[in-house]
């Protein structure tokens, strides 16, 4: 990586004098040995601890006679420090970043700009111990630890980032940090549609097909390499799924955001320190069925968890899931072969592979495309047999249909008792509903997911509303 043609991010640093570094260094040392002592039950109150910290440095600097506005002020910054995550407290907190990078001392932090691309950032630690501290108060802060037996720790944010850190032995240069964060604001389907990840026409086709008119909810993967946007794809399209349904949603970190009212978020929990307490993806699947739900989410299938899927899905539950794949062959290559072993017979149960990439430019900045999507359509000697109906022109820069019928149109068609002209005429109606949405600026969640209701409530009123306001 050439330094040169990475763009600078620069932050307003705010250092510590050699004294104040020590004064931190014992009160994190203070928190370290309480928290371990409470354990699980741990909890931080911003206002004690702002009252400790002043009582704290108070009595360790009463003896140079420092003015209240000066221990006022360090203690909001020791707070911001403790609580929050110091040195890269202001790259947290900018929504317009993706991915925060920390790969040891002497090298600077690099993030991910959502805008301009992979950067390099004015911000580097030059003691290991002030990144084992940092992590130190991540695990801290989500209940969790690292050490020697548990070099690695994989989890969550309280806003719903997802961090990964890692320590010698396993890395041995030293511990390193990183950081995914996800929007406040989540992008919705009108935001997939105005940066062109997916098409006016695949959206409309994708609503009626997750809906099914009440007959027949399409089932799907949503497959694509890492970071090339599956779970934001995965959120904005279950703003489709019938506001009437029970939706379950299954992941290791919880990433989902789904925009509806009755749904049952489940996590996966790491052993405990004694090889107890395990709960896995296969162990929530299972649970799940239990739970009536009509409509089964799962983060990331990559595991046994997958055949207790499919197993629901072919005996009549609907659900969606994403997977690692560079392809849609792939994708029912990984499906059907170790660690998951989905039988082929029941691949059926699937009817669409979404298969989305993440494009790379030459000034490293990137987009994401939805680059395919593969209709499952049957088994013919042995091989799944897969359609491709959507793909994404790289020369025009559009999602293509490729003209092909698709079976899962024809197969609501018939169970709703509807020719497929109509199913073709309501698909319309829904990329108009979505055209209107776009054309007016309504593209928050609970904007979309309100339009969207009222859709499936009263279709002909939001239609008239539509053609009246034109």
């Amino acid at each position: 990586m050439n330094d040169e043609i990475l763009p600078q991010y620069d932050v307003a640093r705010q250092d510590y004098s050699q004294k104040e570094k020590i004064l931190l260094g014992e009160m994190r040392e203070n928190l370290v040995d309480l928290a371990m002592s409470a354990g699980e039950n741990y909890h931080i109150s911003e206002e004690k601890l702002l009252n400790d910290i002043k009582n704290f440095l108070f009595l360790r600097l009463n003896e140079n006679h420092v003015s209240d506005e000066y221990l006022n002020s360090l203690s909001g910054k020791f707070l911001r420090d403790i609580i929050g995550y110091g040195e890269i407290d202001s790259l947290i907190q900018d929504d317009e970043l993706e991915e925060i990078m920390i790969i040891g001392t002497g090298k600077p932090i690099f993030v991910y700009h959502r805008k301009y691309g992979m950067m390099k950032t004015n911000i580097q630690f030059s003691d290991e111990q002030e990144i084992r501290n940092l992590i130190d108060s991540i695990a801290r802060q989500i209940n969790r630890r690292i050490d020697q037996e548990s070099p690695i720790l994989d989890g969550r944010l309280v806003d719903g980032s997802r961090i990964n850190a890692t320590i010698p032995p396993v890395s041995p240069d030293g511990p390193s940090l990183t950081i995914r964060k996800f929007k406040r604001d989540p992008l919705t389907i009108i935001d997939l549609i105005n940066s062109k990840t997916i098409s006016l026409d695949l959206a409309g086709f994708f609503w009626l097909c997750i809906d099914g008119l009440g007959v027949k909810s399409a089932n799907a993967i949503i497959s694509g390499g890492t970071s090339s946007g599956k779970t934001t794809t995965l959120n904005a399209l279950s703003a489709f799924i019938n506001p009437n349904e029970r939706i379950i949603t299954i992941e290791d970190t919880l990433e989902l955001q789904i925009p509806h009212e009755h749904v049952i978020r489940m996590e996966t929990r790491p052993a405990n320190v004694e090889n107890k307490g395990e709960l896995t993806m296969n162990d929530l699947v299972k649970n799940s069925l239990r739970q009536r739900p009509d409509k089964i989410i799962v983060g990331e299938v990559r595991g046994e968890e997958a055949i207790t899927l499919f197993t629901a899905l072919n005996t009549g539950h609907s659900g969606f899931g994403t997977l690692h794949s560079n392809d849609a062959r792939e994708t029912i290559t990984r499906l059907t072969n170790r660690p998951m072993s989905v039988p082929k017979i029941m691949i059926h149960a699937i009817d669409f592979i979404i298969m989305q990439n993440r494009i790379y430019t030459p000034s490293g900045v990137s987009f994401r495309r939805i680059s395919e999507v593969a209709e499952v359509v049957g088994i013919e000697e042995g091989t799944v047999q897969l359609n491709t109906i959507f793909k994404w022109n790289p020369e025009r820069d559009t999602i293509d249909n490729i003209g092909i019928t698709s079976n899962t149109l024809t197969q609501i068609a018939n169970l709703s008792g509807k020719a497929i002209n109509e199913l073709y005429y309501e698909i319309e109606n829904r990329k108009l509903v979505l055209k209107h949405m776009i054309n007016h600026n309504i593209r928050s969640v609970e904007e979309v997911n309100n339009v969207i209701e009222l859709y499936y409530k009263k279709p002909q009123k939001v239609l008239n509303n539509i053609i009246l306001n034109r």
